[in-house]
């Protein structure tokens, strides 16, 4: 009689004739019902390992097969058949996969808990008598193929997609001459990538080079997919650059307009005023008025502004906006020429 060792069956409460479905169904009531986070029970751990070592077994065809033949000892290349006719010859079998890993990989994220329940604290109902991927829309996701190699998941092919982590966003900021003329901005980012054991990680530096092209508005995006952290069980997520402009000493900016604020004397917004006005080119454009300058006037001059972004050959407009520069005080012959000279109303 062949000593079967541990029953791998018995394990995930099922029979030995049980189909594929059934074993990823054990599989995930019990590896739910004893999963560390959340059953704090002495030995919840080490069931909780048995559990995905069983699975590991029962989920592949080849060690399902030598198994069912010859017990644990037989499948471990331990036992007395392990050399004999028809038994398992020198194939050996130690379980040497992550049972965290195995979990992630079968629920498709590093987190299911958070996924399935809203991360609530407590204990899970042990019958769950109502499947989490149901419950959510995710009927018939099942579990991993046959596992192998890659500590117990080399070669294993699950038949979840995975899930790519939110974009990681971060601000961009320019200033209205690069916007003006495009320039190429270097970002330096760290991000993980998998070893070649697809398991570990290491640390990389990268140089995302950032193409500005002339006219841009503020709030463009440039994404770099798949930039992020790389882990056995995501997609990388996008790395998205978000374009902020800079404040400005002289100008400020509306959508490819740009605003130069000029202050004018009382007298002269009164007589008659002439500005010079700076460009982003490093030009002045001189403005004259004999009209009389009221607080908030406004000049346009076409043409004299940022390129536009859909048609950068064209440009926005330079606005001068005018600020009447009031004096703090006057002499009193000042006070009776000005109310000799200016009408009441």
């Amino acid at each position: 009689m062949v000593k079967m060792g541990k029953d791998y069956y018995d394990i995930l409460g099922i029979k030995k004739d049980a189909s594929e479905d059934d074993i990823k169904k054990a599989y995930r009531k019990q590896a739910l019902r004893y999963h560390p986070d959340k059953n704090k029970s002495p030995g919840a751990e080490d069931k909780f390992k048995e559990i995905a070592e069983a699975y590991d077994v029962l989920s592949d065809p080849k060690k399902k097969d030598i198994y069912d033949r010859f017990g644990e000892e037989g499948l471990k290349g331990g036992g007395p058949s392990s050399g004999g006719a028809g038994g398992p010859g020198t194939f050996s079998y130690t379980f040497q996969g992550d049972p965290h890993a195995i979990f992630a990989e079968f629920f498709g994220g590093r987190n299911p808990f958070e996924q399935f329940f809203g991360g609530r604290n407590g204990d899970m109902d042990e019958d769950m008598e109502t499947d989490p991927f149901t419950r959510f829309g995710m009927g018939g996701m099942g579990g991993m193929g046959g596992m192998g190699g890659m500590g117990g998941m080399g070669g294993r092919s699950s038949s979840l997609t995975r899930q790519q982590d939110p974009p990681v966003v971060h601000n961009l900021r320019v200033t209205l001459e690069e916007v003006f003329s495009g320039c190429t901005k270097k970002m330096k980012i760290s991000h993980k990538r998998l070893n070649p054991d697809r398991r570990t990680t290491r640390t990389e530096d990268k140089i995302l080079e950032v193409e500005i092209k002339r006219g841009w508005k503020e709030g463009t995006k440039i994404t770099f997919p798949k930039e992020g952290d790389e882990t056995p069980t995501n997609i990388p997520a996008d790395v998205v650059f978000v374009l902020k402009d800079k404040p400005h000493l002289v100008f400020r900016r509306d959508g490819s307009d740009i605003i130069y604020p000029a202050k004018v004397s009382l007298r002269d917004a009164l007589c008659g005023s002439t500005v010079n006005a700076p460009t982003l080119d490093g030009r002045t454009v001189t403005v004259t008025t004999k009209d009389v300058v009221r607080p908030g006037m406004k000049r346009r001059i076409n043409g004299e502004g940022l390129p536009l972004p859909k048609s950068p050959d064209r440009r926005g407009d330079l606005v001068v906006e005018y600020e009447v520069k009031f004096p703090e005080r006057l002499s009193q012959s000042a006070r009776e020429t000005i109310a000799q000279v200016l009408p009441p109303t």
